[in-house]
Formats: structure tokens, sequence, C-alpha cells
């Protein structure tokens, strides 16, 4: 049996879940969320829990009870408490300013690159002196903001001889030494 897909899921206060056939619809103080789940795979809720089963053990269907649960368990965490990234710029010149929901990215490319981002994303640049700028990232949906870090990372990945470019807070980037630690 999936591990994953056994655990129950809390339902914390403040939040309401709605199972309407295969649609779950979550709601919370950071907004509402939904997600439509395979036919095979049935949600009930019972006694401020949500609990999903599956019909056999067939391998597609232990997959997918370990997805949707995780789907809908991330959906729960995005609605009550939410989703926060934060995007450090490493590199002399890079910057980051946000204006509502436009980014616009000074990467050292000959032109600024800038970004619309969707409205469920709220996004905040701050940059101090003498301190790398960061760029953060608060959503309820961990889907959504997971694929807009990747596409902001994907302009200018971190390279390992310099560190230089867009990596997350806290990340460690493998370095190399270059041609100075050749053999001579």
């Amino acid at each position: 049996m999936s591990r994953i897909g056994k655990a129950p899921i809390a339902i914390p206060a403040g939040v309401t879940v709605t199972v309407d056939g295969n649609t779950v619809t979550v709601k919370g103080p950071k907004g509402q969320l939904s997600e439509t789940v395979h036919d095979d795979i049935t949600v009930k809720i019972e006694d401020n829990h949500i609990i999903v089963s599956r019909p056999s053990d067939d391998r597609e269907h232990r997959a997918q009870h370990g997805l949707y649960r995780a789907l809908i368990h991330n959906m729960v965490v995005g609605v009550s408490e939410g989703y926060k990234k934060e995007m450090e710029l490493v590199g002399v010149g890079y910057r980051a300013t946000a204006t509502g929901q436009v980014l616009e990215l000074a990467l050292g490319f000959s032109h600024a690159i800038y970004i619309k981002l969707p409205a469920e994303i709220k996004v905040e640049a701050k940059s101090e002196r003498n301190k790398n700028p960061l760029i953060i990232l608060e959503s309820a949906d961990k889907q959504l903001i997971g694929q807009v870090c990747a596409k902001i990372r994907s302009l200018r990945k971190p390279e390992p001889y310099k560190g230089k470019g867009i990596k997350f807070v806290g990340e460690v980037i493998r370095r190399k030494s270059g041609k100075s630690a050749s053999a001579k």
C-alpha cells in the first residue's frame, strides 16, 4: 500500500474542502484552488480529514493514489499557509525591480528582460547595499510558483566557475577550479 496515499490530510481551521464528483475544491484565507482527480481515485471527507483511496493494487492505481494525495495536501497547505520562494541574483550589475505584476531583470544582456507574472503570484524585489538583489515570490499554488521560479532561473542559470546567475537562497552551487588549477 502507498505510504503517502494512506496518510489522511488534516483540514486546518479556516479551510473548507468540497468534493463534487471528481473535482476537489479547497478554499482558505490565501485563496481558492481546485484539482480534477482521476476517475478511479475516490476522495472522502471524514471528521475533519481528507481520505484518498484507490480501487485496487494495480501499478497505475498505486501511482495515482500517492500523486493525488500529495496534490490535495499541497492545495490545503497553500490556501492555509501559502508558499514562498526567494531567489538571489549573483553577479556584477544584476538587478531586479518589481512593478505590479511585471518583473524587470537586468542580467548582463544588452537589454532588460520583462516577465509578466500570473495574478496568483505576489512578487517583491529587494536590493540592499553590499548584498545580492533578492526576488521574493509568494503564492498559494505550489505548482505555479515552482514553474515561475524555474522560468526565471532559466534566464541565467548559475555557472560553476564564478557562481554568477540566478539561484535559490540557500542553494549550494558546485564550483569548478578552472584553468588555474590544471597540472603544470
